[in-house]
């Protein structure tokens, strides 16, 4: 696991037992859109991501059992991440994070796709030139965590 992966599972086993208890045993940690953006914004990008999952794929670092539960630590790591992606970018970038986490809510709200799409064009308003092959790459490893 890299020492983004590390951060955010030490971050919340020291928050929280129940966070702690919704760890994964074996974590399934890969950098998603992370590695798109400039290394000072990643960790939050990361966390934001891992919340994402959270509530609406397949957690890398978490797995809680009880849906509820899902909801909390969800939120707990959309914070973690908005403060970090703050305290990096300032108030522009939590703009970007903010239309991104809307859109892609409405997406799910309405059973649409296109939340892909979303986060490479937030990677692109947090700094991120990403290439057509690291695009692709990480599309391909979204959709492996996300139920469509």
């Amino acid at each position: 696991m890299t020492a983004t992966g590390e951060t955010i599972t030490e971050g919340a086993r020291n928050e929280s037992p129940l966070w702690a208890a919704s760890l994964r045993p074996e974590p399934e940690w890969v950098p998603v859109f992370g590695e798109l953006v400039p290394d000072a914004i990643a960790l939050g990008l990361e966390t934001v991501y891992e919340a994402y999952l959270v509530h609406y794929g397949r957690g890398r670092l978490f797995a809680p059992d009880d849906p509820d539960e899902a909801v909390l630590l969800g939120d707990y790591l959309y914070a973690h991440g908005l403060v970090r992606i703050a305290d990096a970018g300032g108030v522009a970038a939590v703009a970007v994070m903010a239309e991104l986490i809307a859109t892609c809510a409405a997406l799910r709200a309405a059973g649409e796709q296109g939340d892909g799409d979303a986060w490479i064009e937030a990677v692109r308003g947090l700094g991120g030139a990403p290439d057509a092959a690291q695009i692709s790459a990480a599309m391909s490893r979204h959709s492996a965590r996300v139920a469509s």
